[in-house]
């Protein structure tokens, strides 16, 4: 497995709550729930390798 980037994150109290819940919705941490999310966000994109999504798919 590869290793992990660490940086520091700096974010909205009231975004980091929101993303609080859902990671817990998703049972997932909330660093790991930010790390699906921006992974879907760069898949979407076609950024990650992936088929870029269209509003179609």
């Amino acid at each position: 497995m590869a290793k992990k980037k660490s940086f520091p994150l700096r974010i909205d109290p009231d975004l980091y709550k929101i993303i609080e819940r859902w990671a817990q919705d998703e049972f997932r941490s909330v660093n790991g729930h930010i790390e699906f999310l921006l992974k879907e966000a760069a898949r979407r994109e076609g950024r990650l390798g992936g088929k870029k999504k269209t509003q179609d798919d």
